[in-house]
């Protein structure tokens, strides 16, 4: 038995502990019901659970969730349009997020998977430098799919657009001028 401010009571009856609490005001609850004998606790159980929620929505605010972009491509795809993809799929990578790629073929394009091989591979070295393959490229059915998750934060770099924070500070300046 622990009473309402901490201090251990030592064993008790059942009534004892319910009478004890009641002439505090508080409730009885078992906070260790599997140990011999089992632990009761004198507080406010509104109070408790209050504590607890907080601790729950604290733990869940703090837990790192990884989100999962996916960015498409073709095996026919455009130089311009390649590096738009690869800008987008940098800029996922630098906010901590991971990325699939997927390669889709359509119809005669999938007898010449190598191509669409040699197309993943492009792209993953091109983002060696904000991210790292976590398995390698896959044939499943008419696509190629590969997953990349981003480097540490202190070993990423931009290397095909500025970070989010430079394109801040660029648009602070631009305004500054015109004032």
């Amino acid at each position: 038995m622990i009473g309402s401010a901490g201090e251990k009571l030592g064993i008790m009856r059942t009534d004892e502990a319910l009478n004890k609490a009641r002439l505090e005001g508080l409730d009885l609850i078992e906070v260790a019901p599997n140990v011999n004998p089992p632990v009761c606790k004198i507080l406010d159980y509104g109070k408790y659970r209050y504590q607890i929620a907080k601790h729950d929505r604290d733990a869940k605010r703090h837990a790192s969730t990884s989100k999962v972009k996916e960015i498409k491509y073709r095996p026919n795809i455009a130089q311009h349009d390649y590096m738009t993809k690869v800008r987008n799929a940098e800029a996922f990578l630098d906010k901590g997020m991971k990325v699939k790629l997927t390669l889709m073929f359509r119809g005669r394009e999938g007898q010449h998977a190598s191509l669409g091989f040699d197309l993943v591979k492009r792209v993953c070295a091109d983002l060696e430098h904000i991210g790292q393959v976590e398995a390698p490229p896959k044939l499943a059915g008419r696509s190629i799919t590969t997953m990349i998750a981003p480097l540490p934060a202190n070993k990423r770099v931009r290397k095909y657009s500025a970070s989010h924070e430079e394109f801040e500070e660029e648009e602070d300046e631009e305004t500054n001028e015109e004032d």
